[in-house]
């Protein structure tokens, strides 16, 4: 059936151990998605459970591969870049939608938008001395 009864016990249990981990900072991540108020409250849970969630079971995965195949199993790091690259920047391009969004609408929930920086005209370069 499963390979998972040649996994060594020296191996078994950090690999337990990770995807607990993993599993209960997902749960905590989805607990805060549904508690939490604002969006703007709300982004940031899931996001947090989901890098750290998926860096736990990933390097679950690497382990037990590891173990059972005798060769260094390195497919989970190209997971975990995608994951670590996408997740933050899904976060702030959601955020900022969310934001110019409520900003057009008027909402008080927001701050208002920075003032537009003027620069000051600047003299010209001088002549370097001869």
């Amino acid at each position: 059936m499963t390979h998972l009864a040649d996994l060594p016990v020296w191996a078994a249990i950090p690999v337990a151990l990770l995807l607990l981990l993993g599993a209960s900072l997902a749960l905590i991540g989805s607990i805060g998605f549904v508690r939490l108020r604002s969006f703007y409250e709300r982004v940031h849970a899931p996001t947090l459970g989901t890098t750290m969630g998926i860096g736990s079971v990933l390097l679950a995965s690497m382990l037990c591969f590891t173990v059972l195949q005798s060769r260094p199993a390195l497919h989970e790091i190209l997971i975990a870049v995608f994951m670590i690259v996408t997740t933050p920047i899904t976060l702030m391009l959601l955020a900022r939608a969310a934001l110019y969004r409520d900003r057009s609408e008027g909402s008080d929930d927001v701050p208002s938008a920075p003032p537009a920086q003027t620069t000051a005209p600047s003299a010209p370069d001088a002549a370097p001395p001869v």
